[in-house]
């Protein structure tokens, strides 16, 4: 039997003397699932996510309106869009081998100052009317790079500091603020920069980064776990993580989950379309704003009442009727001609990618073994950047050759069909639990 399908993580380093506390009753059992939040260093971690949610996002809009700005071109915005992709691909997949052969805390330390030094620069460049976009994108390509190697080491941590029956609650903290960060952060830079301008937003960002190293900092020291043997962070160790997936059946699933859900079932290529030709009697851009907005405001309501499904056992049917419930609610908001409708079917899309999330990152954390973590995140996190672009490409196609609707509703019946295929053919997902 694969040991990886019913060993749980190691108990976390660090522990409150009564972390569980009194049993929740009434509506707190349906409330979003605090008890990471009593571990005083997962709590650092997790306040540190709250400060670069917002700030990251505050850059996030700044670098491509700087560059139409220069520019007038929006293909110039979809080059600095891949310039950064790739080196954050790159670093990600080092950066989880790294992450599993040196203290992750340092590791921390040191990505997030070059991530804050790039915000630093993002800022004198636009402060001195540079105006080049060649510095934009090597900037950006930077800063991307610092992510990979960032993301890696955060998300493989957080195993040593909760244990293995909290894991799904904190994935649901992270999370939760990452997906506020989506809606608040570029709201807040559209209202800051008539106000106070591009560079200054760049500095704010900067500033953020900073208290976010003073949280990394006073994180307990996170080495290696005695028993892992990798001492350095090459190729050879990079393809030993894709082989340790390959070995173990349910991490392997788990990705492909992710990949079905967000190649054929993602549709945001089609928004603008959509909402020139399906919701136009509704205001074109009214629309377009609601279209990306709804699925992160859903996400976000998931995480707010993830009382109700944190304390699942059965990890593996939760991804799979996540995943299931995000293909029928894309399906539906295909089929959609109200733009309400489509709202609140996007909504529960986001419901069900949330719920997808926590699961497959406590599978990710409790399945492996520690000294994999970091290379399975990076992993992990190559899958989520890349899905979604690669269905960008299927979805433009798709909807050129058969119609914005029928694409999408096409795409969202598809994921359903695969998702349980895939559970019916190999049983491993089925029977993961902790």
């Amino acid at each position: 039997m694969d040991t990886s399908e019913s060993t749980p993580a190691p108990e976390a380093e660090e522990t409150d003397p009564s972390p569980h506390g009194p049993a929740r009753r009434g509506w707190r059992r349906w409330a979003m699932d605090t008890r990471p939040l009593r571990r005083p260093a997962y709590r650092r971690l997790w306040s540190s996510t709250i400060v670069t949610a917002v700030g990251s996002q505050l850059t996030a809009v700044a670098v491509p309106k700087q560059i139409y700005d220069i520019t007038g071109s929006s293909a110039w915005v979809g080059y600095a869009s891949l310039a950064g992709l790739v080196p954050m691909v790159l670093f990600a997949l080092w950066g989880g081998a790294v992450a599993d052969t040196v203290d992750r805390r340092k590791l921390l330390l040191v990505t997030n100052s070059g991530i804050a030094v790039t915000s630093v620069l993002f800022w004198v460049q636009a402060a001195s009317g540079l105006g080049s976009v060649a510095v934009l994108m090597v900037l950006l390509a930077a800063q991307q790079a610092f992510f990979g190697l960032n993301s890696p080491a955060r998300n493989a941590s957080i195993a040593r500091l909760v244990p293995a029956d909290e894991l799904a609650a904190a994935n649901a903290l992270g999370s939760t603020v990452m997906q506020t960060g989506l809606v608040a952060g570029p709201l807040l830079a559209g209202a800051l920069i008539p106000v106070i301008g591009l560079p200054e937003l760049y500095l704010l960002d900067a500033v953020a980064l900073c208290v976010t190293l003073w949280a990394v900092f006073r994180l307990p020291a996170l080495p290696p776990s005695a028993s892992a043997t990798v001492r350095r962070a090459g190729l050879r160790e990079i393809a030993e993580g894709f082989r340790y997936i390959s070995l173990h059946k349910v991490l392997l699933l788990s990705f492909l989950a992710d990949v079905i859900a967000m190649v054929f079932g993602m549709p945001r290529a089609l928004f603008p379309q959509l909402a020139a030709q399906t919701y136009a009697s509704y205001g074109e851009g009214l629309a377009l704003g609601l279209l990306f907005a709804a699925i992160p405001i859903g996400a976000v309501l998931g995480g707010l009442f993830s009382g109700t499904f944190s304390r699942a056992r059965r990890h593996g049917w939760m991804v799979i009727g996540a995943v299931v419930a995000w293909g029928v609610s894309i399906a539906g908001f295909g089929l959609s001609r109200s733009l309400w409708l489509a709202v609140a079917f996007l909504a529960c899309a986001g419901v069900a990618d949330m719920v997808s999330m926590v699961f497959r990152g406590a599978i990710l954390l409790s399945a492996a073994t520690d000294e994999m973590r970091g290379r399975m995140q990076g992993v992990f996190t190559v899958v989520v950047a890349g899905g979604p672009r690669l269905a960008d490409v299927l979805h433009g196609t798709a909807g050129a050759a058969f119609g914005p609707r029928a694409a999408v509703a096409g795409g969202g019946l598809l994921v359903v069909a695969l998702m349980l295929g895939l559970a019916a053919a190999v049983p491993a997902l089925r029977r993961y639990r902790i």
